[in-house]
């Protein structure tokens, strides 16, 4: 079933801080990128900018490195957990170890506004109530640790996150030979165009498909 997934391998590295930028962008030196696109267009619309992922890991954690081309950098949402993914830009973590059937969505905005989500399995995506989300699916007790960096010269932001596997691995924490469900997606919103420009690391072949696991890619952790 996994011949069509993209595969990608995620790294290990033995020391990671997220208050040293510099220092902590060098644990993805040997992380090969993943590159977010339109797959259901035949081209990119207009207004469409590209973005890199980048991924590693600790014994902890999971490391994601995202760099997000943007023409207008903004998200006036400022509440935890609100769904400010309807509002600006924002970027989205979709993530499954292979052997459960719950998975995690996160978002982090340019001001490092963050959503987090445990959706039990995808059959109870399919039978919630359209547009709804479940108050029992959100995340409150644990909070992934993220940093943002906007370069308004460069016309992009960065966000940098470390993800624990306490949070996300229900069955343990993977080891090297572990594999993961992983999609990369973002809202890329111009201010007085309430319609975002999308974008996913999967084949989504409809927008707005992002829960569809049958095109997610597939993580290995490496050495």
């Amino acid at each position: 079933m996994d011949i069509h997934r993209k595969k990608t391998i995620c790294p290990r590295v033995t020391s990671f801080n997220l208050d040293e930028w510099d220092a902590a962008a060098k644990a993805f030196e040997k992380s090969p990128p993943v590159y977010l696109h339109q797959h259901w267009l035949p081209h990119p619309q207009a207004g469409f900018l590209p973005s890199c992922v980048r991924t590693a890991w600790t014994n902890n954690a999971l490391l994601v490195l995202a760099e997000l081309d943007d023409a207008d950098i903004f998200n006036p949402s400022r509440e935890f957990n609100a769904p400010a993914f309807k509002r600006g830009d924002v970027f989205e973590l979709f993530l499954r170890p292979i052997e459960q059937d719950a998975y995690y969505e996160f978002h982090v905005g340019p001001d490092n506004q963050k959503f987090q989500l445990r959706v039990p399995s995808a059959t109870a995506f399919r039978k919630r109530p359209k547009g709804d989300i479940p108050e029992e699916w959100l995340v409150q007790n644990q909070v992934i640790e993220s940093r943002t960096k906007i370069q308004n010269l460069d016309k992009r932001w960065l966000v940098m996150a470390a993800i624990p596997f306490a949070m996300v691995a229900e069955a343990g924490h993977p080891k090297t030979g572990s594999q993961w469900l992983f999609s990369f997606s973002r809202y890329d919103y111009y201010q007085g165009d309430p319609t975002p420009v999308l974008s996913s690391s999967s084949s989504h072949h409809l927008p707005l498909s992002f829960h569809h696991q049958e095109d997610w890619g597939l993580m290995s952790f490496v050495e």
